[in-house]
This record gives C-alpha cells, structure tokens and sequence, in this order.
C-alpha cells in the first residue's frame, strides 16, 4: 500500500471542493471551496497565465511575498499555494486565502444606517492594521473599500498588496513610485500633483481618512475625475493649502498651480457631516491634513481620544522592519524565468518537506500524482456555467448587509439561536470593548442569522449583533 504521504503534495488539489465562483477580473477567477481535510470554508484565486506580462507577475510575487511576512489579524491571510505539477512549465497560480464574505464597498453601498459603533470600530481596525503594516516599512498604497474584506461579525481584513512598496531606509521614499496607479478618490494630494520628491507612509493615512469620511457621509469624500479636478474637491472641503505648505513643494509646475488657484477658506467638518460625533470629526480632520507632516501616524492616530475604551496598546502590535535581502529582485531587470522561479520558491514556503529538498539541491526527477488538472477542470466547469443559474455569484451576495445594533441572550438549552433585547438598541458605545473573539461568532445560512453564544462576551459585541441582511 503507497504511504499516504506520498500524495500529499502533488495530490493536494483533491484537498479542495470547490463550490461556487464568487469573484471575477483580469487576473482570473475566485471561488469559495470547502478544504475537506478541516471542514474550513476558504477562498481559493486561480490567477491565468501569470508569466504573460513580466511585471504583472511580479506584482503577484511581491504581493504573495509581503503576505507570507504581514501576519496579522487585520490583514487577510494566506493558508496555502497549490503546488504546481512542474516546476519550469507552470502558468496558472492557485492561491488559498481565508473566506470573507464580502468587502468594505459593497457594505457601504448596502448600508445606510451604520451606527456610530461601527464606524469606530471599522476604523480601530484599519489603523490597527496600518500600523503593524507601517512598522515593517511597507506602504499600501492602494487603500480603497474594494480592498478592505468584510464579514458579518463587522471583521475587516486590508488586502491588495499588489501595489505595495517596502522602503528599507528610515528616511522618505524616493523610489518606487513612477507606477503609482492607485485609485484617484483615495489618493493623497501630494501623490496628485507629485508635490514632493519624497513620499512617507502618510499616504496610507490619507487613504483611511478618505475611506472614513466615506462610511460617515455613506458615499465617496473626493470623487474627482480627473487630477485637476480631485485637487480642486480636496481644497474646496480643507481650503486651498498655506504659503509655507506650498513652500515645502519641489515640482515648480505643482507649486505654480496652487499659487494660482483661487482663494479657498476650509470648510467646517461639522458643516459636511452634521450628525457625526465631534471626536470621530477631530481625528478625521487629522487624518486629512494637506500637509503629510501634519498627519498623524497610525499609532498616533490609534491614541487619539476618539477610540478612548476600545483602543488596547497590547492587541497593536508590530513587527521588525522586513529585510532588504527579501526584496533584491525590485533592483534588477527579471526575465520571464527569473519570475517563474521565485514564484515557485514563495510556493515552497508552502511546502516544508519539498523546500528542504529545493535548498538542499536534492529535489526529485519523478513526477508525483498531480490532481491540479481535475482541479482547472473543475475551476472552467464553474466559470463558465456562474452566470446561467448554477451556484449564481456571491458578488450578488446575501452577506454584504451588517449587523444592527442588538444584544442577544441565549434562549433555553434547546434552542441553537439568540433571541433579540428589543430595548438594546441604546447600548453605549463604551460597550464595544475589543475585537470580537473566539466566544462570539456570526454566521449566515440562507439568508438567516444564527449567532453562537456559547462562551459569549457581551463587552466584545454589544453593538454588533444580527438583524437584517439585504439581497
């Protein structure tokens, strides 16, 4: 009888169920699965043809490369890379990530009524986030809605590294950045009109500022359509910039324009968001200071009073700088070879017992039984057949509606669910202690809430509980 173990890595595709295409792009294709070993739901993304273009394959080694590094509870988490059925030949990719059930974007859109409670703690989370990402001197660069993942337990999770830089000094920037392609509403003013030389870890800061204002107002802060007109949105709402701030700015072009521009007086946050708690405004207006010295850091930001009985120093944490020997290849010209073989050494990563024999220059000349074919099989059978009513997409999905503000009680032994405190709904914001841990968990079936109360802890979840959910 073969040792199962022989199987296990070539034959891991089998490992997965695939159910259900639940996302679609350029890159490919994403499809929840059931990973049948642990009864655990996952997201698996199968990227097409990454060697096509040299520097979209980079991207996907840089971002899976800061991923293996950035392990934190706000940043989405990969479990596991497929491994390819050969090493010099292969072309798809087939990531596995936790399962989220839908993203920042389409909860606002959802969404109207967010509560006070959940602007605050989706904030927490994202500085949270921020900082441990900031304190390995990587840069996002790219934070927007679409790329904040969301549950229905109000969990955020930032993904999207595609775009993100590691700076290995301690000074400002100055490289990395001519491909700078970020979503103009998100982007910070000194990145608009490239003002400054040097860029800083603020423009993350300003990003979350925008995404912020965005859950307050329920609609975008700066929808500009072009450069122009995104300066000419930020300078209506903070006033046009002062003459020592424009002083400090090193493009002539950049500096001409907005000693030009009309006379702007910044406009009261309290005027733009009348029914928004005065210290959530304090710090947005911080966190959208014109200037990027101005700015807080995110662990500044984590201090401010705004977050005063939810911010706990100890669940911040951060992490050492990530090494410059990580990233070398940013500093030469890669071949479509050179790409291919450090994507197979991130796989590896994957795989102790097969990068042991890589390291040792010992790797095996036979082929083991492969299940990645029955896999892309399985991958085209659903993407081609997701729009004509098998398994319809979870981009239409049920779970993108968020948690009202109630409290549940565990009702007698025999009943799984909790039922609702109708006079809740005044609950204080005090309440709302910390993460949700391991005693709350929210689940959705069938358009149904069930909520597990065992172990349950009301100061972790008092304003965030289930009551209605939107198709």
């Amino acid at each position: 009888m073969v040792d199962k173990e022989f199987f296990t890595e070539y034959g891991e595709a089998t490992q997965y169920e695939i159910e259900e295409v639940i996302g679609k792009g350029s890159y490919g294709v994403v499809a929840s699965a059931i990973d049948t070993h642990s009864g655990e739901k996952v997201a698996i993304k199968k990227i097409n043809n990454v060697f096509e273009h040299v520097s979209d394959a980079t991207r996907i080694l840089r971002e899976i490369k800061l991923l293996r590094f950035l392990r934190h509870p706000d940043i989405v988490d990969i479990k596991h890379i497929i491994l390819p059925p050969c090493r010099r030949e292969f072309k798809d990719l087939y990531i596995v990530f936790e399962l989220m059930e839908s993203d920042l974007h389409h909860v606002l859109k959802a969404n109207d009524d967010l509560t006070p409670q959940h602007h605050q703690f989706f904030l927490y989370q994202l500085l949270r986030a921020l900082k441990y990402i900031h304190s390995a001197h990587v840069f996002h660069r790219d934070l927007k809605p679409k790329n904040i993942l969301a549950n229905a337990d109000c969990k955020l999770k930032i993904c999207d590294f595609g775009l993100a830089r590691a700076s290995f000094t301690d000074a400002p920037s100055a490289i990395f950045w001519t491909d700078y392609v970020a979503t103009r509403w998100y982007r910070a003013p000194e990145l608009c009109g490239s003002f400054f030389s040097k860029y800083t870890p603020a423009i993350d800061i300003w990003s979350i500022g925008c995404i912020f204002a965005e859950m307050l107002a329920g609609k975008p802060l700066f929808p500009g359509n072009s450069v122009v007109h995104e300066l000419d949105l930020i300078t209506d709402l903070l006033g046009t910039p002062s003459a020592e701030c424009i002083a400090k700015i090193r493009n002539e072009k950049a500096k001409r324009y907005l000693n030009s521009m009309k006379k702007k007086h910044p406009v009261p946050l309290s005027r733009k968001f009348p029914n928004a708690d005065p210290l959530a405004l304090h710090l947005l207006e911080r966190l959208l200071a014109f200037d990027p010295e101005d700015r807080p850091s995110a662990e500044e930001a984590l201090a401010d009073p705004y977050f005063h009985g939810l911010a706990n120093v100890e669940d911040e944490p951060s992490r050492q700088p990530i090494s410059k020997l990580e990233f070398e290849f940013e500093r030469r010209k890669l071949t479509k070879n050179d790409v291919r073989e450090l994507i197979y050494r991130e796989i590896l990563e994957y795989h102790p017992q097969m990068l042991q024999e890589y390291l040792q220059g010992s790797e095996s000349h036979f082929l083991y039984p492969s299940g990645i074919d029955q896999f892309k099989r399985q991958f085209d059978h659903l993407e081609e057949h997701s729009g004509k009513g098998e398994k319809s997409s979870p981009l239409l999905r049920k779970y993108v509606s968020l948690p009202r503000e109630r409290i549940c009680t565990p009702r007698d032994e025999d009943d799984d669910n909790c039922k609702t405190d109708q006079n809740a709904t005044s609950a204080e914001p005090a309440a709302l202690q910390s993460t949700p841990g391991p005693g709350y968990s929210l689940t959705a079936l069938n358009g149904s809430v069930q909520v597990d109360c065992s172990n349950y802890n009301l100061l972790r979840s008092a304003s965030i509980s289930c009551s209605k959910w939107v198709d």
